[in-house]
């Protein structure tokens, strides 16, 4: 796991080599063991080491191809780049690496050389004897790449901050970008929150090359190589019966995670005690020969810990566990440091940068996390709902004069976020998913944000758009809405989140979850098996008894900070001073956010904490990183 920089251009890349050392360093804190740069008259590439595979120097990059014509940046962890050396046999291989092997692979099938690694990467490789640049990201989005297009250069990095830190890109803000944070409190990928930096998209790459009929221009071709739910599979459910599916589930989870314990460096697992992270410690502990090294944070109020699941996980699977016992005060005291950490803003994650810092504070260099089993099995209370709205459906076609009737019927019971969202159910168009899920993710309604804007805002649907493609795949209800959760909330929150908050400690994390036979596999499984009648039955009952029925059949907690207390006591001042910077900015209103907060202090119940809290990391970020309106 690393962090990658570099900048193409066709005119003297030399004078940009100050450039990519500035963005190295702003990366260091993803490559604490060695840094590297190269460049040659058209490109300049840099990097930053966190060793994982194969810890000697011979690791080191920018790394070139036996032949030397290739040169290769690399980010990330390829599971199965043993059984591809051995089919590369022909190569000359001088180290140990997975890096290398990506060389090998690019050396034999060019671009096709995607299509045969299982992992979460991100990696640029440079052709020196045609000068082409090749920019790659794996299948799920787990490792990050943002990059922006200038006059004469384009220039790319794992992190945004660093792109900032280069001094070569505006500083300014996307008023577009904005109103996606502001709807779904993340901004959707391929756009950032910086005007004209975007991120590359899951299972896509980028071919750069010089257009010498237009004056030396760089062509920057995007293309896709892999899709969630693409029709082609390897293994499928199709015609089996309930307890062969069962099976293959359990064989695929089973090795996804004895794919991701290859490392040299000592390894653990997050453990919250729920069922995911529990099912990965459970695995592991059938792989592996000794005990697994697990970690949970412990709270005092009992209302928000854990422990006693994650304890009874630790003895049944022997695990040798540490419990981070965390304290109100310590987490505050904490707070200015993590919200530092955070390279994009969202509205999540400040958790994740809690467990990566104590797990790496006991010496562990990479942890195995249960994210993703949520989305894949249907693990959220929006999956039922979901499911209840879609087999209604018809109730959507009521004339519009009944329902809204029925929504000022709503309006004399007690408010509420559900009310809410029911009110504005009824007054949609039509009660289809491609209307229904947009507005059931969204955090804010577009006449809330209205209210905190300066200027009307052309809102293009994105997530409308994303529904369309999923509707078209032909898939079961159930697995359309995990489509839709990996390509708005996963691939936007949860992983830039994992990626961001757990590499600011230098910590690898791998997500067996989200491996990507197992994902295709499930997608096709029908909704009659995958229905929710229990917590994420369909997982529980492939397990086989793995889990015991306290802990499969627990309620969902999730690891949540009491942030409504906090931000109406500690926080408060705070809060106000980023909310005053805020306002600031012209394109915000005053009014409107001092409106909000007042709600929220006022125990209003449409304004909770979630609603407020985002903003307020929002306003940190912009002024940490002086982004200007």
């Amino acid at each position: 796991m690393c962090g990658i920089n570099g900048i193409v251009t066709f005119n003297k890349a030399s004078r940009f080599t100050d450039n990519v050392l500035s963005m190295n360093q702003v990366l260091a804190h993803r490559g604490p063991d060695s840094e590297g740069i190269w460049h040659d008259e058209n490109i300049v590439l840099g990097h930053r080491r966190l060793a994982i595979i194969d810890l000697s120097e011979a690791g080191r990059q920018p790394m070139f191809s036996a032949d030397e014509r290739y040169v290769l940046v690399f980010n990330g962890e390829i599971y199965n780049y043993k059984e591809l050396k051995q089919n590369l046999s022909e190569y000359t291989f001088i180290t140990q690496t997975d890096s290398e092997v990506i060389l090998a692979a690019y050396d034999r099938w060019d671009v096709d050389c995607m299509s045969h690694f299982n992992g979460m990467f991100a990696f640029a490789i440079y052709d020196r004897k045609f000068e082409e640049l090749i920019l790659v990201r794996d299948r799920m989005g787990i490792k990050p790449l943002y990059y922006y297009q200038g006059h004469d250069f384009f220039i790319f990095s794992s992190e945004l901050r660093a792109l900032l830190g280069s001094g070569l890109i505006p500083r300014k803000l996307s008023p577009a970008s904005l109103a996606d944070y502001l709807h779904y409190q993340t901004v959707l990928a391929p756009e950032t929150i910086i005007e004209g930096v975007s991120m590359l998209m899951p299972g896509s790459y980028i071919s750069l090359h010089q257009d010498k009929n237009k004056g030396g221009k760089i062509n920057a071709d995007i293309h896709s190589y892999w899709q969630i739910a693409s029709p082609i599979k390897a293994l499928s459910p199709e015609g089996k019966s309930k307890k062969r599916i069962r099976k293959d589930i359990f064989n695929l989870l089973s090795a996804s995670v004895e794919r991701r314990l290859i490392a040299d460096v000592p390894f653990g697992a997050f453990l919250s005690g729920g069922i995911d992270s529990s099912a990965i410690v459970g695995l592991m502990s059938q792989a592996m020969t000794q005990p697994v090294n697990t970690f949970s944070v412990t709270f005092d109020d009992k209302l928000y810990s854990e422990e006693a699941f994650s304890r009874n996980i630790a003895k049944r699977f022997h695990t040798y566990h540490q419990e981070i016992p965390l304290k109100a005060l310590d987490m505050l005291n904490m707070l200015p440091e993590a919200l530092s950490s955070i390279d994009h803003p969202t509205g999540d994650g400040l958790n994740t940068w809690v467990i990566s810092k104590v797990t790496k504070k006991a010496g562990i260099d990479m942890a195995l996390s249960g994210l993703g089993g949520d989305e894949l099995f249907a693990g959220y209370d929006l999956f039922i709902r979901l499911w209840y709205l879609n087999k209604f459906r018809f109730l959507g076609y009521m004339p519009l004069s009944i329902r809204k009737s029925t929504s000022r019927i709503l309006e004399r019971l007690k408010p509420s976020i559900a009310i809410s969202k029911a009110q504005e159910l009824l007054l949609l168009e039509d009660a289809k998913f491609r209307n229904i899920y947009p507005l059931m993710r969204s955090i804010l309604s577009k006449k809330k944000i209205a209210s905190l804007l300066n200027q009307p805002f052309y809102y293009e649907i994105k997530v409308e758009h994303i529904m369309d493609g999923i509707e078209t795949r032909g898939i079961p209800f159930l697995s359309q809405i995990s489509m839709a959760e990996f390509e708005v909330y996963m691939f936007n929150i949860l992983l830039r989140d994992t990626d961001q908050m757990s590499m600011r400690h230098a910590l690898e994390v791998r997500v067996p979850f989200l491996d990507y036979e197992l994902v295709e596999y499930i997608l096709q499984v029908d909704d009659n098996l995958k229905y929710p009648h229990s917590p994420k039955q369909m997982l529980v009952e492939s397990l086989n008894g793995l889990l015991p029925k306290e802990i499969s059949q627990r309620k969902k907690m999730g690891f949540v900070f009491p942030w409504d207390t906090w931000m109406r006591n500690d926080l408060k001042s705070f809060c106000e001073s980023s909310l005053s910077s805020l306002s600031n900015f012209p394109i915000f209103n005053r009014d409107g956010i001092n409106n909000l907060w007042s709600g929220f202090l006022l125990h209003d119940p449409l304004i909770t904490w979630s609603r407020i809290w985002f903003l307020v990391v929002l306003a940190k970020w912009l002024q940490d990183n002086k982004i200007e309106n």
